[in-house]
């Protein structure tokens, strides 16, 4: 399961309460081109619209190799394949206060394209100063086990 692309941001702006796992559709050009790793997923966010699930905010650069694409727009909306009991439990869970969804990688899985997500909280500016704190001590006693 190699891991094509990371949202670096996502675990540190938001509190991770769950992840799932969907498929992404897409063309067979944005295959190859997200296989050959020029996809972005900074910035990026899920949104149900019309009982299904879509990955707004991504890049997906245009496959250089299968020619000139008139009218390929890197930034479209992807559907995020998922079951309906699944989509039907997140969209009571996406009610609640603060709730949302985030992306957190896309990799491959066989052949399949997937794109891992999260149901997350917003995190408050002091909670991501803490985080940060917490790191630095974690990694200061490490270099002292390391020296000591």
């Amino acid at each position: 399961m190699p891991t094509l692309a990371v949202n670096k941001k996502a675990r540190f702006d938001y509190e991770i309460l769950e992840t799932l796992e969907g498929g992404l559709k897409l063309t067979g050009a944005e295959v190859k081109s997200v296989k050959a790793g020029h996809v972005q997923l900074k910035g990026a966010f899920l949104h149900i619209q019309g009982g299904e699930l879509w990955l707004k905010g991504s890049f997906i650069a245009a496959y250089k190799p299968a020619g000139k694409q008139e009218d390929y727009d890197a930034n479209r909306d992807r559907k995020v394949l998922v079951h309906r009991r699944e989509l039907s439990r997140l969209v009571g869970k996406k009610g609640q206060e603060g709730l949302t969804l985030v992306p957190l990688c896309i990799y491959t899985k066989g052949d399949l394209v997937k794109l891992e997500f999260a149901v997350a909280r917003g995190k408050k500016q002091y909670e991501k100063r803490e985080a940060i704190k917490r790191r630095d001590v974690q990694k200061d006693i490490r270099e002292r086990m390391k020296h000591g």
